[in-house]
């Protein structure tokens, strides 16, 4: 017995020499799982509400089946100066007429072609949902999987001069790593194609298909040219943007997310933020605030309405700036 006790004796100083000397343990002790984010509320609130909720027998303890986490993804999970749908949108509409000119004196070719393409960019998810639906449909869903593929293989962002796959938000794809490790389930719901996000997100985010929301073009299954196949009607069928993204996430998921996150941009976020209030138990809001010119862009509203309500919510709000030891982390 005396023999057991002087081998755990020695056990221990050796444990507390690594420690001390900086050995596997010690960088075991220091793990961070959010690693490119600064210390300080915003970091600390999201690590308080994740223990809080997974505390089993405490008051705020969530079930595994009910820990839904839901993030927009344009201006939340990657950048979104220029939305990379409306880049998308240009290139397409721009091959498409050097294919068969009569398409340039044809709306709404005509109107991509002379227009601003910055502004058209800059359009709101509703007006680049109509364009798409006109201008990607009478194809099928293979057809236009596979020219979004292509896309993203060969742009690049007008400024940073990488791919947009390169463009995801190392913090928050920590934190999509942090909730996966606590039983939460993670989705996109966002107000861009759901049928353009799937292609990128699980091989970016970790998300699977079907846990992406978005907005979507009238599809049927139908035979064309002797096979059977889903079919892209030109016209929209859910714009799941602004009061739509509630109803987006309750036809899909049928439950309360109780982790929300969205950005500063027009405002499309703060119904899903809202929304996520309306209930018993549980509930955490993240705003991205985009006020980092320097590493990546600096925008508010004209309006401010989407700080506004996070005061009015008491949201936690992210200061890219000062939140973010970092900003992209490329593909992981």
């Amino acid at each position: 017995m005396v023999g057991l006790r002087q081998g755990w004796i020695r056990h221990a100083k050796v444990l507390a020499v690594m420690l001390m000397a900086g050995g596997p343990l010690a960088v075991l002790a220091r793990t961070d799982p959010l690693p490119s984010w600064n210390e300080g509320p915003a970091k600390q609130s999201i690590l308080d509400f994740v223990a809080r909720v997974t505390k089993e027998g405490g008051p705020d303890f969530v079930p595994v089946a009910d820990r839904i986490a839901v993030f927009d993804n344009d201006g939340t999970l990657w950048q979104e100066k220029p939305l990379v749908q409306g880049a998308f949108l240009v290139a397409r509409v721009r091959e498409l007429v050097a294919k068969d000119p009569s398409l340039r004196h044809q709306q709404p070719y005509k109107a991509v072609l002379e227009g601003d393409a910055a502004t058209l960019m800059e359009a709101s998810e509703a007006e680049l949902m109509e364009l798409l639906a006109a201008t990607h449909s009478n194809l099928t869903q293979a057809q236009f999987v596979d020219e979004v593929r292509d896309f993203l293989r060969t742009a690049r962002h007008p400024k940073l001069g990488v791919p947009y796959t390169q463009l995801g938000y190392q913090p928050m794809r920590e934190l999509l790593t942090f909730l996966r490790a606590h039983g939460f389930q993670t989705w996109i719901s966002t107000g861009g194609g759901i049928d353009f996000v799937r292609v990128f997100a699980e091989q970016l985010y970790g998300i699977p298909p079907q846990q992406v929301i978005g907005s979507s073009v009238v599809e049927k299954f139908e035979r064309r040219d002797g096979q059977e196949v889903l079919w892209r009607e030109p016209r929209v069928d859910h714009v799941n943007d602004k009061e739509g993204k509630p109803v987006g996430n309750d036809l899909h998921i049928g439950k309360r997310p109780i982790f929300v996150a969205g950005n500063v941009r027009n405002g499309g976020d703060i119904a899903m933020l809202r929304s996520t209030q309306q209930g018993p138990g549980p509930a955490f809001q993240l705003l991205i605030n985009h006020d980092d010119a320097a590493r990546e862009f600096a925008y508010a509203e004209k309006d401010g309405a989407s700080l506004r309500a996070a005061r009015e919510g008491g949201w936690t709000v992210v200061s890219m700036r000062s939140d973010w030891k970092t900003v992209f982390g490329g593909m992981p």
